[in-house]
């Protein structure tokens, strides 16, 4: 990793974990931890659980003998926050830098003799290692509310919290854009305007390196990452085309979509992304929906309602704030369809969604007429 040489990284990537916050698949998990190494040690946040010992063991290797005097704690979810405890029992002297928020999460979380080794900082308040200064700016909602960041002027370094991490490995050189936009959009997909906030706060500083606490720490390409994060937390699209959500039971719809609905997308100019909901992960369909400006939803009635699939991920989507999208509904039903009616409920509680005309029906099959009320569903998504 591409740090000063007196910051050194402690974190850990632990490949044996394929499900975060037990609800989101990924491929390994890294938990990032950094230790400044100057006339004050000063730990950069702990780690989750799941690594403590493989954390305590990197901790102990950086300090070379050193003892720990501050620990800074950008964010008391457990994932970052599990071993402040085993911290404070290494070295009880310890000085805990935190907002006032955090402070109260640590006396939940831990107990009030713990809260009592804090120091509360708040906007703008520094702390001195020696050769460098850590300032401290807010980042409430970032997505917890006592979440900070901390800035480094002397290396241009930011201690960035969950902004800009991402799902995986700590590797900068692997793609970064797919599995940051689906942790972005499942983690702080709701909190918009707070990300907004921060990065306009972000701006006014000189950055050339991000740590954030998950994923790789970022040296290249930091102004595509910006651009990405300001696209995301505006809640604009960010490819041009639609996606094709579709939640098929017994394969009739499913043979709709991916055969006259893909040819007559494509006779129209439309650059679709299909998405099986039955088969794909609902935290990767959430990012693809936030990708694309518009969305055709495609789903079968079922309990005279919709069928699950298709209502968990419209679920998951209102949850997080989803808005400012155009969106096409296809419904399937043999005796007396539902779909539509559900789909269209679940869609005018969210914010700025258009639905537009006409919905298609169709009963089992594809009929002469649903076909032709598909083409236009086509034609009025391409306008």
């Amino acid at each position: 990793m591409q740090l000063p040489k007196n910051i050194r990284y402690i974190g850990v990537y632990a490949p044996e974990v394929n499900i975060f916050e037990n609800q989101y698949p990924v491929c390994g998990m890294t938990y990032n931890s950094y230790v400044i190494m100057d006339e004050k040690v000063v730990v950069m946040d702990t780690a989750d659980a799941c690594v403590t010992d493989r954390w305590m063991d990197n901790l102990k290797a950086a300090l070379e003998g050193r003892k720990a005097d501050y620990l800074v704690v950008s964010h008391m979810e457990p994932d970052h926050a599990a071993n402040i405890g085993r911290l404070i029992e290494l070295f009880p002297d310890i000085t805990i830098v935190c907002s006032a928020k955090a402070q109260v999460f640590i006396s939940q979380f831990y107990n009030q003799q713990t809260a009592d080794k804090c120091q509360v900082v708040k906007e703008g308040d520094t702390l001195s290692t020696g050769s460098m200064t850590l300032k401290f700016i807010m980042a409430p909602m970032v997505h917890w509310p006592e979440v900070m960041v901390t800035y480094v002027p002397e290396c241009r370094l930011l201690f960035s919290a969950d902004a800009f991490g991402r799902f995986g490995d700590n590797d900068e050189s692997s793609a970064w854009t797919d599995e940051a936009r689906r942790y972005y959009f499942n983690i702080c997909g709701k909190y918009g305007n707070p990300v907004s906030t921060l990065l306009r706060k972000a701006a006014a500083l000189d950055i050339q390196t991000i740590c954030p606490l998950h994923g790789p720490v970022l040296t290249e390409h930091l102004e595509q990452y910006v651009t990405l994060y300001q696209t995301w937390s505006q809640y604009k699209a960010e490819t041009d085309g639609l996606l094709v959500a579709y939640a098929s039971i017994h394969g009739n719809t499913a043979r709709i979509v991916n055969s006259m609905l893909r040819d007559m997308l494509h006779e129209a100019g439309i650059e679709a992304h299909y998405v099986d909901l039955t088969r794909t992960s609902v935290s990767e369909a959430i990012a693809q929906a936030f990708r694309y400006p518009k969305v055709l939803l495609a789903a079968c009635s079922y309990d005279a309602g919709l069928f699950p699939p298709m209502e968990d991920f419209l679920m998951h989507l209102r949850a997080k704030g989803y808005c400012n999208r155009v969106v096409g509904l296809v419904e399937n039903g043999s005796w007396a369809p539902s779909a539509g009616k559900t789909m269209r409920a679940l869609l005018e509680q969210m914010k700025d969604v258009s639905i537009v005309d006409p919905m298609v029906t169709i009963k089992s099959t594809l009929s002469a007429e649903s076909e032709a009320q598909l083409r236009l569903l086509v034609q009025a998504l391409k306008a």
